[in-house]
């Protein structure tokens, strides 16, 4: 069953199954078909958000266990809801104390013997057939006294590590010497680690789920769950990661007969999802980007930038140029937190050399440099491709002609030049198959997109900020705008090729809510207003350690909306570690990070924030204008619209963990007033309407888009869903306003008589004047009556 509409539920301990099921009468007269369940297996003890896996085979104790499940799904079923559950495959858990994975337990006790040794990617003849394990606070020889035997057990504070049979009663360095493993100092991860990990995460492991005996063993408890009907779809993080996402896929739909199943993928650009896959569609980023886009004045983020330039004085590619910026962000990360991924792309490159006669010529040095330079080119997350399989275009384009022209013009011999063709014929599989090509093939795809997620996300939307709302999950910083017409070609496609792909406007994993980038996106609108309160701001007692950090900081207050000191400097200390440009997660800098404390409790969180506040109250028509209008165009264009916990009513929050903090499942009181109220009033109203009409909004609903005419025709985005339904919004209100208003635009309606669902007892017809019909609120959701 495709769902109409879904409620994204983030379980923890303090919110487990018997929690989500009390908030069930209340999510189904919100409207929604389904409830989406944050990951529900065996996680590691506490976990705050469940991707870090133990046990495929058993649903996570803290949150009730299987029963608990059950009984949600039963309780769901009874109100008309049904379950959807995010899993994750690419990566398990290397948890505290190591036993709680089991296979990885094996592995380490029996070495590359253990049948648990196929589960994981290790390469273990990059460390002398031994899994190198980071989990030391120091150099070995300073933790010795730390380590401690315990029957057949070796321990070292909270982890436990199993020994290795026969080797229990050795001394000390030769038992550690004896084991399968190697325990290291945490530091070494980055360039010895020999195992693939989730990003540069080395508590998460891969895992090989293209093995079908792995993806049995690791699917077993969800397609159990699915084939007993408690489970109806599913959500799969990071397919990225995986060796071969559409060979997975396809043996997934076969085992859970097809259920609507969507992919956390992030398509970068006009990149387009594999038509080949056998999914509903992606998460839903994509619509995020050309939603927000529409509400963002690309005239006002070209002056704003000069302006953030001027201000924070950023050299070029450390956040003053967003490709440069991007581009050097690639090689820090590639060549610091990925060192070890890169080393594993290079050592496969030359056991393919050495193999083969005619390739015994290109020297070590040449491969590393070609592997690097290729990869930091790669514009999208990764190839699509096996080694000896087709390459289809967009394998092609994720390599691209221009970058091997870029990175041939790198070496001063031309014939050494060669080595750029062969590594990118291995990275798309042309070269044919075998153990070795395949894992080159695969590896790159896997690394190139764990360099994509680090070097965009999580560093340079750290380091380039002219606009905060448009450094969003999917999102573009150098191109962030989108035209009604841009908007209205990404609608069509998706209603005809992908119509119940998700579509999201906040999630666990976005740096700002959908709320907090309304209010930004406004100073698009307004730069010099923006410019002239900063210089107002610049005598805070307490001053930002620099310039960027402060230009950041008041961004943040301004769509965060509240003094709350605790939560922003939580937000603003990871910005500054991620953006890695004067302390990092590995590198901190305790005398910065206090600076940047001080000035937040003095500024953002101190009395200088009623400046900010009275500036944002200023701009509030504007941004309710902005509130209402994502949210409408986001329940009724097409896909399935996946609402986060407590966006049906305002909702203020920073990146994780602060977005995953536990809400209120309580309706707005009766006679309350306010944004909050009226955007739960529309949300209301327009799920509503999904469920009453889903073939209206469905797989097999049309599209068709409604311009306006009129000297304010820009500012209006209009649609009509398969004849019935007819949505309207404002944007670029501000401009609206300074340019004088709607005046005679007007909006030709599809043929009949329309009647408000936002409004009861007003009715439209033929060419209506968009003053008239925005006279309430800056949206309107109009239905045609069916005879």
């Amino acid at each position: 069953m495709t769902p109409t509409a879904t409620y994204r539920l983030q379980l923890r301990s303090d919110f487990p199954f018997s929690a989500a099921e009390e908030a069930v009468p209340y999510l189904a007269a919100l409207g929604v078909s389904h409830l989406h369940l944050s990951p529900v297996l065996e996680a590691v003890p506490g976990s705050q958000h469940g991707y870090d896996v133990v046990d495929h085979a058993r649903v996570r104790a803290e949150l009730g266990g299987e029963e608990g499940l059950r009984a949600l799904s039963r309780t769901a079923h009874a109100h008309g809801l049904g379950l959807i559950l995010d899993i994750v495959p690419n990566h398990m858990a290397v948890p505290a104390p190591e036993s709680l994975n089991q296979p990885l337990w094996e592995v380490l006790r029996e070495g590359p013997g253990s049948p648990y040794a196929r589960w994981f990617d290790i390469d273990w003849e990059a460390a002398g057939g031994k899994i190198l394990l980071p989990v030391l606070a120091h150099r070995i020889g300073d933790e010795l006294e730390g380590l401690t035997v315990d029957g057949e057990t070796l321990r070292y504070y909270d982890h436990v590590f199993p020994l290795r049979e026969g080797t229990a009663r050795l001394p000390l360095p030769e038992l550690l010497d004896a084991q399968w493993y190697r325990l290291t100092w945490w530091r070494l991860a980055r360039t010895e680690l020999n195992y693939r990990r989730f990003f540069t995460i080395s508590e998460l492991i891969g895992v090989r789920v293209e093995d079908p005996e792995v993806f049995a063993a690791s699917h077993a408890k969800i397609l159990q769950l699915m084939e007993d009907g408690v489970v109806e779809g599913l959500r799969i993080d990071h397919p990225d990661g995986l060796a071969d996402p559409e060979a997975y896929l396809r043996r997934l739909g076969a085992a859970a007969g097809g259920r609507w199943t969507v992919v956390e993928k992030i398509l970068t650009g006009g990149e387009r999802l594999p038509a080949e896959w056998p999914v509903a569609g992606t998460t839903g980023y994509d619509a995020l980007y050309r939603i927000d886009g529409l509400f963002t004045d690309p005239d006002g983020v070209g002056e704003l930038t000069a302006h953030y330039r001027d201000f924070a004085g950023p050299s070029g590619d450390r956040g003053g140029y967003w490709e440069a910026t991007v581009r050097r962000s690639a090689y820090k990360v590639l060549t610091h937190e990925l060192a070890a991924e890169t080393r594993y792309l290079v050592r496969t490159a030359e056991r393919i050399c050495a193999a083969d006669p005619a390739l015994r010529d290109f020297a070590p040095w040449a491969l590393r440099t070609a592997v690097r330079e290729l990869l930091v080119r790669v514009p999208v997350y990764r190839p699509y491709v096996t080694a000896g399989g087709p390459c289809p275009e967009s394998a092609e384009a994720a390599v691209p002609v221009e970058a091997v022209r870029q990175v041939k013009a790198a070496f001063a011999v031309p014939e050494e030049a060669a080595v750029v063709d062969l590594v990118r014929d291995l990275a798309l599989g042309r070269l044919g198959g075998g153990p070795d090509r395949a894992a080159f093939c695969a590896r790159f795809a896997q690394t190139a997109s764990a360099l994509r997620a680090k070097s965009v996300e999580d560093t340079a939307f750290y380091r380039y900020t002219p606009l905060l709302s448009a450094n969003e999950v999917g999102g573009d910083p150098g191109a962030p705008s989108s035209a009604p017409a841009d908007f209205h070609a990404f609608c069509a496609r998706l209603a005809r090729d992908w119509p119940a792909t998700g579509t999201v406007l906040s999630t666990h994993d976005t740096k700002r809510s959908a709320d907090v980038r309304a209010r930004i996106a406004v100073l698009s609108e307004c730069p010099q207003r923006w410019a002239r309160l900063l210089a107002g701001l610049a005598s805070v007692p307490v001053p930002a350690p620099d310039a960027h950090l402060a230009w950041t900081a008041w961004q943040t207050a301004l769509g965060f909306g509240e003094p709350d000191g605790e939560r922003l400097t939580a937000a603003l200390l990871k910005s500054v570690r991620e953006a890695g440009l004067h302390t990092s997660w590995t590198e901190q800098d305790a005398v910065y990070e206090q600076a940047v404390a001080d000035f937040v409790a003095a500024g953002p969180a101190g009395p200088p924030f009623e400046t900010v506040a009275k500036f944002a109250r200023d701009l509030g028509p504007y941004v309710r204008a902005n509130m209402l209008g994502a949210a409408l165009l986001h329940l009724t264009m097409p896909g399935v619209p996946d609402l986060y916990q407590g966006t049906e009513r305002e909702f203020c929050a920073l990146v994780d963990p602060d977005n995953r903090r536990p809400v209120d499942f309580t309706p707005p009181a009766a006679g309350e007033e306010g944004l909050s109220a009226e955007k739960y009033a529309v949300t209301v109203a327009a799920l509503g309407l999904r469920r009453e009409r889903p073939d209206v909004f469905g797989e097999s609903g049309t599209y068709t888009p409604l311009t306006a005419v009129g000297p304010a025709a820009g500012h209006c985005v209009a649609f009509c869903r398969s004849g019935e339904a007819v949505t309207a919004v404002t944007r670029l209100s501000l401009r609206l306003a300074e340019a004088g208003g709607w005046r005679d635009t007007e909006l030709v309606l599809p043929e009949g008589v329309w009647g408000d669902v936002l409004a009861p007892g007003r009715g439209y017809s033929g060419a209506v004047r968009v003053a008239d019909l925005f006279a309430e609120r800056p949206v309107s959701l109009l239905t045609q009556e069916r005879a």
